[in-house]
Order: C-alpha cells, then structure tokens, then sequence
C-alpha cells in the first residue's frame, strides 16, 4: 500500500513487512505513520535505506521530472539518452526533441511562464554556449527556466579534447544561479536547489552542468535521495506579506495624491495578481498603465485602464504616467522600456514600490514607501486596509480624454483596407478575433509594438511577451502550447523574427504543438527596404511542405477567415500576411525637452 503525503518519499511499513517493495517509488502511507511509536528504530532505518535506493542517475533523473511535474523536456539530442529511455519508459513526460538549442530554451521559457511551473531545457556540451544565449530571454523576463548541460571530464581539461571549451562562467551573467555538478552524489542536491532557486523570490533561470560531453556521470548507480519538496514544483513558491506600517503608510500616500497612478509589471503576473491589482484602483479610483509583460491584466475596455507605458507604448499611457504627482510601481523592475528611458515618470516623481525582491526597491526612483512583499498577498492585505478614497473625477476624466484621443487618430489607420495591409490593422483584426481564453505571444521589435499600441485585449485572455530577444516568438509559442494544449495559442512575429526558428515548424508537426502562428511578412524584417528579403519566399508553402498548415493572406478582409481555419486545421498553422514595409510604430512619447530611451 502506499500514497503521497507531504512530498516525502517513506514505505509504509505494512510493505515493509510483506516485502511488497517497489524499486524507486516509496511513498509514505499513512496508515503507516499515523502512530510513529509503533515504528522500531531497526525498522525506521529500514526506512531510511528504501529512501535511498540504489539506481542509475538516469532512472533518478527520470523520477525526478515525475516527482516535479514536469510534463515536458526540450533539448537537442544528445544528452544524457539512457535518462530519455528511462522517461519512456515511465510515459509520465514527453520529450521535444529541437532543431537547436536556442529554441529549446525558448519553448522551455514560454512552457515556465504558461504554466508557472518550471521549465526543462537540455542540451550536451557543444552546445551548452547556444543554450546559454537562449537563457538570456528567460533572464530578462524573469523565467524559471531550468537548463541542464553537459561538461567536460577532468582528464580531458585543458588537452584540446575534442569539442571542449571552458564556457561554464557563459551562464553567470543569464541565470540566478551556475552550478557545477562534480560527482553522481551531489545531483540530487544541487537538482532540488535548482527547483528552489527557480521559483523562490523573484524567478529566474538556474543552470546545471553534468560531468561528461553528454552527462555520462548518470552513468553509474548509486543510492539516490528521491526527496522531492512539492513546494517547489511552481511558482511563486513563497508569497510573504509586506510589511503592516509599509501598507498603512503606502495607502496613506496613495489616498492624499491628487493624481496618482499605478504601473503595473511582471512581477503582478508571476503573482496572479491582476484581480487585486484592478480592485485595489477601483476601491482608490486610480488609472492603471500595463507594461509590456503585464499587457493583459487590465482589459482594454476598463474605465480605469490607460494602456502600455514606456517606449514599446501608447502615447495616452505616457501622458497620463507623466503627469501623475505619485506613481505606484507593482512588480516591476522600473527598467528603461517601462519607463522611456526613465522619462517617465521623469526622477524625482513621488513613487511607492512594491516587489518581491528587496534589491529592487528604490534602484531606479527613490521610493517615498518600499514594500517588500509578493504582490498577490501584498494587495489582498491592502484591499482589507483600504477603507474608502478621496473622489478624483477631474484626474480621471484628463486619463480617459488622453484615452479616447488615442483610439481616435489610432481608428482610421487601424481600419485601412490598404494593400499591402498595415500592421495596425493585423493587430487590430488579430486582437478582435482572438477567442475569450486564448494567449496571444509576441516577438519583440515591431511584433511587440504594433501589439502594445494597436491590439485590443479582453477580460480572461492573456499576453505573453519576448523578452527582447529577436526569433523568441515562435518557439516561444510552442513553449505555451505545450503547457496549454487545451487552450488557443496564438503567436506573432515578423518576417525576421520568423526566419530564425523556421526549422521548428517540424518539431511543432512532429510533436502535435497545434498552435497558430501569425507573421507579419513585409519582406524587410522592420528596417530599410535596402535590406529587403527574397520575395519568392512563401511561408505557407514551406509549412505545408513541413507538415503544418499554411494560409497566405493578402487582403485586409480575408485574415479572420484565415485565422478561423488555422485554428480549426487540427495541425500547426502559419498565417502569413503580406504587410506593408514602409509602415513604421511609432516610439514612446516623451515630455518636450526630456529624451526617451
């Protein structure tokens, strides 16, 4: 008999007694425990050795990514493959095999942020420098990306083995945390570190590196700790409160501004505290801007709701940000896209933040009040504090009039039946088709900006967006996908953006990620038409030649009724749109005399 019980791993100790072991899976049974005085020491130590049973790295490797969850792994062959048997074996993960290994960390990246769990991304050594560059947009973003690389054993070191390079330091300046990993004994450790470090405080990404070009130190057997802590198979995996003179002095702040308003960043989302943060600003009548990562916790019709701030932005968001006497900044790292440049709001603003990560408060605007605390627990207290506010209908009145101007100039443009189509109206066709549950994921550069300025999101749908790394859209799309198989997914990039990762149509046809990919195809990749693409390249026919499905799209009118049957084809599908180069997203507005990023 045996049952999980707080994520430790114990036999029951009526199996021990008829000897009904099962290799690798002792799970407490708690009509075994419910009396510890009946369990001998002999028997507790009989215990203790089956919570260590001896097994190959690969097999524990394999409990282990069952033990966590993990439902997916993405990696290019070859890495650790006797771990990979083992995983068929158990049927419990599937593996995504890649065409290179940036596009493994990158559907790694978008699988974290979809499913707020870890993500697994593999590769052996000669790759480990091409997964590390991958990492770099989980960094950014805040991804609990977990990559597991290959290394070099000690006797070649330094001898010109074949395919070596000393690249561990590589991932230092993309991960939260670099470890070595010198013998068998210490995989188990340093595996559970990786899961805590991955998604306690602020998440990010952890790297491991096995001895052996392809992990070979998995190799042999030993008695391995099958201690896994549940705790740490999501994210955020801790949620500490600020502290209770911190809020009261925050709401006393937010109550006497006169035009306050509250800019909310990724942080909110890894917290899953869009409901609080739109309840708090109803409870205070404050406007609420959304940076890029944040782009769908506030839908756009929201009274309250003035769009995208900073230099991937609406103009309506930058105006009304700039002219706030006090700027609440919630998860957010205050960076230089959510700010312009730190522009906007310009040094010197009164601010509040709040952030998980103690080391973020004040770095770029010095703080009137700090709260360090998850933003989720944080606001649900505030909400219980708040009390009632100080009317402000003349403040937001000015918000919605910059609003309302906006949608105004952006209307006509939104609406063009050109040909070729401009992108405002791509994003405007593709914002009012997306379904109520759908996720919209984004490339960055144009694919970034004509979203944040011309798209329109509802209540229930949701944003994911790159990090800055240019090709991340699409296998970040299948990332999502993976993590949401049930739900439509939908990506966007440009033609360049498209170009790196095109390979991965096949792995998405291979691996049935059915997702639905839009490009904006203006043979130009965003820039002078002096570095203009091949015409004859028709991503429709190379998506069909690869096992997807492919819609070409020339007219304005005729892209819902692509998109519609992309999402019914029961396949990948690529949506190609043949968009107008010479259109241009305009950058983030800033104060006259005060230069933006």
């Amino acid at each position: 008999m045996v049952e999980a019980y707080g994520g430790y791993y114990v036999l029951c100790m009526a199996c021990y007694r008829n000897k009904r072991l099962y290799r690798g899976q002792f799970l407490l049974c708690f009509s075994g425990i419910r009396n510890t005085r009946n369990i001998s020491p002999t028997h507790f130590r009989n215990i203790q050795g089956a919570l260590m049973p001896k097994m190959t790295g690969h097999r524990y490797f394999a409990e282990a990514m069952r033990g966590y969850g993990v439902s997916h792994l993405f990696y290019v062959n070859t890495i650790i493959p006797p771990a990979m048997l083992e995983i068929d074996k158990m049927g419990s993960v599937k593996r995504v095999v890649t065409h290179g290994e940036k596009a493994a960390a990158y559907m790694a990246d978008g699988y974290a942020r979809a499913s707020n769990k870890p993500g697994i991304c593999l590769c052996q050594d000669i790759g480990s420098t091409n997964l590390a560059a991958g990492l770099r947009d989980a960094h950014m973003a805040g991804s609990p990306v977990i990559a597991i690389s290959g290394g070099q054993n000690d006797m070649p070191r330094y001898r010109h083995a074949y395919q070596n390079a000393e690249d561990h330091s590589a991932w230092d300046g993309v991960t939260k945390a670099n470890y070595s990993v010198d013998s068998a004994a210490r995989f188990p450790d340093l595996l559970r570190q990786a899961f805590r470090e991955s998604t306690t405080g602020a998440p990010g990404p952890v790297h491991l590196e096995l001895r052996g070009n392809a992990g070979q130190m998995l190799d042999k057997e030993a008695e391995y700790d099958l201690t896994f802590e549940q705790r740490y198979t999501r994210y955020p995996a801790f949620r500490p409160t600020a502290e209770e003179a911190d809020i009261k002095a925050a709401l006393k702040e937010l109550k006497e501004a006169a035009k306050p308003i509250i800019v909310v960043g990724g942080g909110a989302v890894t917290s899953g505290a869009g409901a609080e943060v739109v309840a708090l600003a109803d409870k205070l009548q404050i406007p609420i801007a959304t940076s890029l990562h944040a782009r769908a916790l506030v839908p756009d019709d929201h009274a309250l709701g003035v769009g995208v701030p900073g230099s991937y932005s609406r103009w309506c968001a930058n105006k009304a940000v700039a002219a706030a006497d006090l700027v609440f900044f919630i998860g957010s790292h205050t960076g230089g896209q959510v700010t312009n440049g730190w522009s906007i709001p310009k040094i010197g603003t009164r601010t509040i933040q709040l952030d998980i990560d103690p080391g973020e408060l004040g770095r770029n605007y010095p703080n009137v009040v700090s709260m360090c605390g998850d933003a989720k627990a944080t606001l649900t207290r505030m909400l219980v504090e708040v009390g009632t506010a100080t009317p402000r209908a003349e403040w937001l009145e000015q918000c919605r009039g910059y609003v309302a101007d906006y949608w105004a100039e952006s209307d006509p443009l939104r609406n063009s039946d050109d040909v070729p189509i401009r992108p405002e109206r791509m994003a405007k066709e593709l914002g009012d088709w997306l379904p109520p549950d759908a996720v919209l994921v984004v490339d960055t550069f144009h694919a970034a900006l004509w979203t944040a300025q011309m798209s329109r999101m509802k209540a229930g749908q949701r944003y994911i967006r790159c990090g800055g790394s240019l090709g991340w859209g699409f296998p970040g799309t299948l990332g999502v996908k993976a993590a949401l198989p049930s739900t439509p997914v939908i990506g966007f990039a440009g033609d360049a953006g498209f170009y790196y990762h095109m390979a991965e149509m096949e792995t998405a046809a291979r691996c049935g990620l059915n997702a639905v990919m839009v490009v904006n195809n203006n043979y130009s990749g965003g820039v002078a038409e002096s570095a203009a693409f091949q015409r004859e390249v028709n991503f429709a026919k190379v998506a069909d030649s690869m096992g997807c499905a492919g819609f070409r799209v020339e007219k304005a009118a005729d892209i819902r009724g692509a998109l519609d049957k992309a999402l019914a084809c029961g396949k990948p599908a690529i949506v190609e749109i043949i968009g107008n180069a010479a259109i241009r997203a305009k950058r983030g507005w800033a104060p006259a005399g005060i230069t933006g990023e």
